[in-house]
């Protein structure tokens, strides 16, 4: 699913390692380490009525992944707050947006993969944008399985929310020449992971599945549908799952900030058919959109 481009995004402002400049002024400089080499870490954050979704675990998972990576000169919490709401109120926005929160390792003295080479701190970037949820989540959406990996520890941990994207990117433009929305990507040993850009859950019967978080990140609207459904007594388990697994499962969908809860339609041509008439997935997203308010950190415009 292509996202339409929101003429209202023209004018936005956009907050750049401590300024906040027109779209068209907005850049960083080519030794900027997210140019050199994908080293950054970012989260998408979600607007609703003058809050955002979840942030102080938002923000947790932004340190962990700046530590992990071992970045300097961080920016404090109250520093990236503020960053924040400086830069939706400059915009306007108070709902039905999208921010992108990047913190680079920063700008380089010269071309290089040595770190040692950012002497200027760490860059923070507040992008945000009007935009609705990324999919349809009345109609579903349509996914095949990908050839391409997701990453497992040994190689380059999920757990880090990191800018190097290639491999979710080249899942992606499989999924686009196959004219499907997403991919899902397997682990090294062949079990499902994720989609390009979500979390899976299945439901057979009344009970939910979902993957094992070894290969895959740990969403944080995945944490909080297993949180709901442990509340309501939903059995949940977390396992090895295969392809074969979710064909022929009752409901299946996705979970992600920019998405919520997206039922999964079909799987590699094959129709996702309600055989037992589960309605888990219908429950799980009623309880989430009753959730929203409260989970939102709200703040002072």
């Amino acid at each position: 699913m292509l996202q339409k481009y929101n003429p209202k995004n023209e004018n936005i402002h956009i907050y750049v390692g401590g300024e906040l400049l027109p779209r068209d002024q907005a850049k960083v400089s080519v030794f900027d380490s997210s140019v050199q080499g994908g080293d950054a870490v970012w989260e998408g954050l979600r607007i609703y009525n003058g809050g955002i979704f979840c942030l102080d675990l938002h923000l947790d998972r932004l340190f962990a992944s700046a530590k992990a990576l071992a970045f300097e000169h961080i920016p404090s919490r109250e520093i990236i707050i503020q960053a924040i709401t400086q830069t939706l109120k400059k915009n306007g926005m108070y709902d039905d947006a999208h921010i992108r929160l990047t913190l680079t390792r920063g700008e380089k003295v010269t071309s290089s993969m040595d770190p040692r080479v950012n002497t200027k701190g760490s860059c923070l970037i507040v992008l945000a944008e009007w935009k609705p949820l990324v999919y349809d989540n009345e109609k579903g959406i349509r996914v095949i399985s990908s050839s391409i990996r997701r990453n497992s520890p040994q190689f380059l941990d999920s757990k880090i929310h990191h800018a190097n994207l290639l491999n979710n990117i080249q899942a992606k433009i499989q999924a686009n020449f196959s004219g499907v929305d997403a991919a899902i990507m397997l682990d090294d040993d062949g079990f499902v992971s994720e989609l390009n850009d979500t979390n899976l859950f299945l439901v057979k019967g009344e009970t939910l599945f979902t993957p094992h978080a070894d290969s895959c990140l740990h969403g944080i609207t995945r944490g909080l549908v297993i949180q709901i459904a442990e509340s309501v007594n939903i059995h949940v388990i977390e396992r090895n799952l295969s392809l074969t697994e979710f064909y022929t499962a009752d409901e299946v969908f996705a979970t992600g900030t920019m998405g919520e809860l997206t039922p999964v339609v079909e799987i590699d041509g094959r129709k996702i058919e309600n055989l037992t008439g589960s309605n888990v997935m219908e429950n799980l997203m009623t309880a989430f959109k009753e959730l929203i308010s409260e989970k939102c950190y709200k703040l002072n415009y």
